[in-house]
């Protein structure tokens, strides 16, 4: 388990912090356009609001991808990572060397 746990470990933890500081740096383009129609014209809106529209879904993409970290995080301290939630196989290496979020073997993923 401990070899597990320092493979995967710090890097589900770097890229869990990255992805929150990433989060606190783009809720500026997440936050609601003006429409005075006084200070920007209608195709000004329309970028910012496009703009708008394409941070909240990275933002969704984010946040999902964060709780499947905190998952395999929580996996890895209760020493079921690795392991098909499905099946109860190994999950191969190659395949958390990919994605080390996964919880399915590869035949079970299908």
């Amino acid at each position: 388990m401990e070899e597990v746990a320092a493979r995967y470990g710090p890097r589900l933890r770097a890229e869990l912090a990255e992805l929150k500081a990433a989060s606190e740096g783009a809720s500026e383009a997440r936050r609601p356009v003006e429409l005075d129609q006084q200070s920007v014209g209608r195709l000004s809106r329309m970028d910012a609001l496009q703009g708008q529209a394409m941070a909240q879904a990275v933002d969704a993409r984010r946040a999902a991808r964060l709780r499947a970290l905190e998952a395999a995080l929580a996996r890895l301290d209760k020493d079921e990572f690795g392991w098909c939630e499905t099946c109860g196989e190994h999950i191969g290496v190659k395949r958390l060397d990919l994605d080390p979020t996964l919880v399915r073997c590869v035949v079970c993923a299908r």
